[in-house]
């Protein structure tokens, strides 16, 4: 168990925790959420003892391990798979002294620890990770120097999982992962079998992936039980609580103040007005509910509306050296109006076609009509290192207004959430939240007709992308949207662009079975065509009731199919349940003192619990895989 005592933190005389205190039992997946700034980072850091608390204690297991995904990227002439097997010193130190070691006894002990540690198995183990972070088989064999600072970094997550430590800690690990590999690493978590602390602002991921929210605000911690939805209910109606009591309260003590003001000089009232007095000072103030509002985003909507198409592609292809296209066979176009999401893989060519669509990128082959024409306005995560650390964004925003007063540009500076002494503060000391902002309102600024943002949200917590979705319902422009935040893409796009296969094409589903398709592909270890066959055939098909007798063959054949998903989904509903009860009994703090042993049979149970609950959604893929195939082929 994890247990955080009375935990207190400064940072240049700042509070970032005062008396925080909590403890996580084994087992739990728990997701660390708080505005930006709060200190969550810092108290991964404390945990992993990579710094030091000024007051308070953290304890754990004695001999368990802590796992913290490093800072920097890996680099070097090693490949992807040899690096993430390196991390397990212990498994490569055997292997050399396997090779070396004369003492029969000792060779016979580190074969008995290889075995045990399973440890044949790790190539395996470990390209099945990288695999699912987006790394194929001929990608894995490259060195990790080829690969740029995001992609070395979801092998430096590789690594970490692979190790498989008792005790996980992650901060933000989406931020360099696409949608697919945000999937992946979903399931991951689901049935990683320790404990797990992760910082998230992915509201699906807290959903689907932890079972408890803990709440960092104002230097305190609160655990919360099931995920980040439950969380916010819970937390609304513990406020609406907090208000209540504390309007009783103030009622109460007016009352007291009341009859002592009126009866302290009567002689016969005195020693009811004394005893109110002392009511009175014992009387603890409930602290006034504040409720923290962030600051809206303002996305400048263009100032004249063009028609319809704003942009049409017709049979192009665009790439960076002649005769090599990223994408071909591209016929598109973007209404006034629309609202496209991107979906695909990182490197199937997402941000070539954004560069093709704001113009900085011409096109191979083919035309694309209107972007001359149509104000762009251009957001990517690699432009916050574009800003200049000794600028600040008054100094920003006298360039968007040379000519406005110093009023003026303070006041629309407040308006995108800059107050005076923020927007006074140099870049290079703004959060990476503030930086968003900063760069969201220069990308707006002037009113584009196409907003493209390629993953926007990654140094925003819940509520501020709660409130940037808000601002882009507002705006009155087109939207490309590139996110790996399924929670924005479903409450924004209302069409889907999937990236694949060297092109780019409508897709007909939503989100939810995009995930579905993903995870079926996964399964099978291949990709399948995510675009419904055309209409079109031999005219010399089967007759009506020959189709009609293929048609009840094919039922009949499904039937078994259709039976084991049906059973692995109703053994999957039941071992959630299973598991939410022992999680339930687990979240009771005094059950660790007063009754030990059953703690540690509930942990072993939930364990267990959770590989069956594993092989039971293991065996639930197979059995649709097999259904949709078999469908396919009838």
């Amino acid at each position: 168990m994890l247990h955080i005592n009375e935990l207190s933190y400064r940072i240049e005389g700042r509070p970032i925790l005062e008396g925080a205190s909590v403890g996580i039992p084994e087992g739990h997946k728990v997701g660390l959420v708080g505005r930006n700034g709060a200190g969550k980072t810092t108290l991964l850091r404390l945990v992993a003892g990579e710094i030091a608390p000024d007051l308070g204690t953290i304890t754990q297991p004695r001999g368990a391990r802590i796992g913290y995904v490093m800072q920097e990227a890996p680099g070097g002439d090693d490949s992807l798979l040899d690096w993430v097997l390196a991390s397990d010193k212990e498994r490569a130190s055997l292997l050399a002294e396997a090779e070396t070691a004369t003492d029969p006894q000792r060779i016979a002990d580190v074969h008995t620890r290889l075995a045990d540690m399973d440890a044949h198995s790790a190539p395996a183990r470990a390209a099945q990770i990288l695999a699912g972070l987006g790394f194929d088989d001929e990608a894995q064999q490259r060195a990790c120097r080829d690969f740029s600072g995001g992609w070395r970094m979801r092998v430096a997550l590789a690594s970490v999982l692979f190790l498989e430590p008792e005790l996980l800690l992650l901060d933000e690990p989406t931020n360099y992962l696409d949608l697919e590999g945000t999937l992946w690493l979903e399931t991951h978590l689901r049935t990683y079998p320790h404990t797990v602390l992760m910082v998230s602002h992915d509201r699906d991921l807290l959903n689907r992936a932890v079972g408890f929210i803990l709440h960092l605000d104002r230097g305190r911690l609160t655990l919360y039980t099931g995920g980040y939805d439950d969380f916010e209910e819970q937390r609304r109606a513990k406020f609406d609580l907090d208000l209540k009591m504390k309007k009783k309260q103030d009622e109460q003590r007016k009352h007291l103040e009341a009859f002592i003001i009126r009866f302290k000089a009567k002689a016969s009232k005195a020693s009811q007005a004394q005893s109110r007095v002392k009511a009175l000072a014992k009387m603890k103030p409930i602290a006034a509910a504040v409720e923290d509002r962030v600051v809206p985003f303002n996305l400048t909507s263009p100032a004249k509306a063009l028609a319809s198409p704003l942009i049409r592609i017709e049979e192009a292809s665009v790439g960076y050296q002649v005769g090599q296209p990223i994408l071909r066979g591209l016929d598109l176009r973007i209404d006034h109006d629309d609202r496209i999401a991107l979906l695909g893989q990182n490197g199937n060519g997402k941000s070539t076609f954004a560069k093709l669509l704001a113009g900085r990128l011409a096109p191979m082959t083919g035309k694309i009509f209107g972007v001359s024409r149509v104000e762009v306005g251009f957001f990517a995560q690699h432009q916050l290192e574009d800003l200049v650390e000794t600028k600040t964004p008054y100094d920003y925003m006298t360039g968007l207004l040379p000519d406005a007063t110093e009023a003026q540009r303070r006041t629309r500076l407040g308006t995108y959430g800059f107050s005076y002494d923020k927007a006074d503060t140099k870049c290079v000391n703004l959060s990476g939240g503030e930086k968003a902002r900063l760069l969201l309102m220069l990308t707006a600024f002037k009113g584009p007709h196409l907003l493209i943002l390629d993953e926007p949200t990654n140094h925003l917590d819940v509520d501020s992308r709660e409130a940037l979705i808000h601002a882009l319902n507002d705006y009155e422009g087109a939207v490309i949207l590139i996110s790996h935040d399924r929670h924005l893409v479903e409450a924004c796009a209302d069409r889907l662009w999937i990236v694949r296969g060297g092109t780019v094409q409508s897709y007909d589903g939503d989100m939810e079975s995009y995930r579905e398709l993903l995870l079926s592909e996964r399964s099978t270890g291949r990709a399948r065509n995510t675009q419904p066959a055309r209409n079109g055939g031999d005219a010399s098909g089967p007759s009506r009731q020959d189709a009609r007798r293929l048609a009840a063959e094919r039922r009949a054949g499904l039937a078994p199919l259709r039976k084991i998903m049906q059973s692995a989904e109703k053994k999957i509903e039941q071992l959630t349940a299973e598991i939410t009860r022992r999680d339930a009994a687990l979240a009771d703090p005094e059950l660790y003192a007063k009754d030990p042993e059953r703690a540690k049979k509930l942990v072993m149970e939930r364990g267990q619990l959770a590989k069956d609950l594993a092989g039971a959604e293991e065996a639930w893929l197979v059995a649709t895989e097999a259904y949709e195939a078999a469908g396919q082929e009838a």
